[in-house]
């Protein structure tokens, strides 16, 4: 079963997990509000594998088996490997409409960051860890699952590490070794997609000391599992109306603060175990991995921005006007602009441990902070094009109103054959992109996800080679090395 259809996809979320949506505990994720919406939003990822259109895109083949696989799941050997799969996520979140789909994207990000990282420990530390994760992955490419990752977590004091926390399980530690197996305790939080995973990822979030090394622990458990409880954020929920909500009405990702309590883990899922000196590598090169998969998913959002910029102008009739045209070029170049990064660092990718293609850590971190720094900026020159009609015009029950659908016919129309109803609907699209609870999510999303900017800007700084640019300067100022 290497591809599993939607509907297999939904079947398998049947399992008594634990989750809490606004105090009350969900039982069924089918039928609720709020969640079904979130499984229908990730049955994209597995959609696609049927699809004519995008299977060649969508499916890969196991280079052991020739067996039809996820391509999420195709370990990457070359910089056209992280293409292809770059590809996919812009084309994936693309069908999302702006909203990143999520379900195989950051666990695959993560088996690839412990195929590396596993690989160095074994040699460092003659530890077994590499046949685990192998066995792992297998698993996981096989049944074609759908992974989450927990990595953040609650921290507490940020000014202090985890052993010396008021509180000892401000990050998830182990709290009991077993022959076959571990028990740990504590909570992550920021864990996207959790709700409706099969298995989920737990990795460390920072370098660590030996006084650290209880908090140490990487491993991979299913969702179910006994202790493993989710407590739903209720930000961002679904409105109903496509007219009104071309996004949220269809698209959702939930995101969880996810507690365990005293949770079993068998001893075949960890994948470290109080290994202190690699928790920062662990995190580091999971990092790697998922910046360029968060700056592959940005691509449609920004891509959107543009899009709408100059279908209201045109709804508007102000293409020609200077201050628009300026506005909607630096969309353009912000835009573009990313493309090119997020290509040059798949091309200028490095191999690592397992053959691994890594996509460049200074190029991924460039143009994630490039993305992060301008993206409020871009959101304003859309809002100042669009108008404050953004946030005042009148909703679609009133548009079909007979007593007020006339009046809102007559006096909201666009330019000549534009329709008050297709100028309602483009305004109602950039109203959920920069104005609604979606755009805020998304808002704060480009400033904390991945990393925050402060995260990038010390990447960029220590990967960057300094010693072409310094060899140069001493030449030009005559100056010997």
């Amino acid at each position: 079963m290497a591809l599993r259809t939607p509907q297999q996809y939904r079947a398998s979320l049947q399992d008594e997990r634990v989750i809490y949506y606004k105090g009350e505990r969900v039982h069924d994720l089918a039928t609720h509000p709020v969640l079904r919406v979130a499984v229908q939003h990730a049955c994209i990822d597995y959609e696609m594998a049927e699809d004519p259109r995008y299977h060649d895109l969508a499916v890969a083949h196991d280079p052991q088996t020739g067996e039809e696989i996820s391509r999420y799941y195709a370990l990457p050997r070359t910089s056209d490997d992280l293409l292809k799969r770059s590809q996919l996520i812009e084309t994936a979140t693309g069908l999302g409409r702006t909203l990143v789909v999520l379900i195989k994207e950051i666990g695959t990000d993560a088996l690839m960051a412990l195929h590396v990282v596993a690989r160095r420990m074994d040699t460092a530390l003659h530890t077994d860890y590499l046949s685990r994760v192998r066995q792992f992955y297998q698993y996981c490419a096989q049944n074609d699952l759908a992974l989450a990752v927990a990595q953040t977590d609650v921290k507490g004091d940020r000014s202090l590490g985890p052993s010396q926390q008021i509180h000892p399980d401000y990050y998830l530690r182990i709290v009991e070794e077993r022959p076959d197996g571990i028990v740990v305790r504590g909570a992550k939080i920021h864990t996207s997609v959790l709700t409706n995973a099969n298995e989920v990822i737990v990795l460390p979030t920072r370098n660590l000391s030996e006084a650290d090394r209880d908090y140490a622990v990487a491993f991979a458990i299913p969702v179910n599992t006994p202790g493993l409880k989710m407590i739903c954020s209720p930000y961002g929920a679904p409105r109903a109306g496509g007219h009104d909500h071309p996004i949220t009405s269809q698209h959702k990702m939930m995101e969880t603060l996810t507690v365990f309590d005293d949770v079993f883990v068998p001893r075949e899922r960890v994948f470290l175990q109080k290994e202190w000196q690699f928790a920062g590598d662990l995190a580091k090169t999971f990092v790697e991995f998922h910046r360029f998969t968060a700056i592959s998913y940005k691509l449609p959002l920004t891509d959107a921005l543009v899009g709408a910029a100059q279908l209201i102008a045109e709804y508007n009739g102000l293409t020609r006007a200077g201050h628009i045209r300026e506005k909607i070029t630096r969309l353009i170049a912000y835009t573009q602009t990313l493309r090119a990064l997020t290509v040059q660092a798949a091309q200028q990718c490095t191999i690592a441990e397992e053959g691994l293609a890594v996509p460049s850590p200074l190029l991924v971190n460039i143009a994630k902070l490039h993305f992060a720094e301008h993206y409020h900026q871009m959101l304003a020159y859309l809002q100042d094009i669009s108008g404050g009609i953004l946030v005042t015009a009148p909703g679609e029950e009133d548009l079909r109103n007979p007593e007020t659908g006339p009046f809102i016919e007559k006096y909201l129309g666009g330019k000549a054959g534009v329709s008050a109803a297709d100028r309602l609907r483009a305004l109602s699209m950039i109203s959920e992109l920069t104005s609604s609870d979606f755009g805020g999510y998304q808002a704060v999303l480009a400033i904390h996800a991945e990393g925050s900017i402060e995260a990038e800007k010390l990447t960029i700084h220590r990967e960057y080679d300094f010693r072409p640019s310094l060899a140069l300067a001493k030449y030009i100022a005559g100056l010997s090395d």
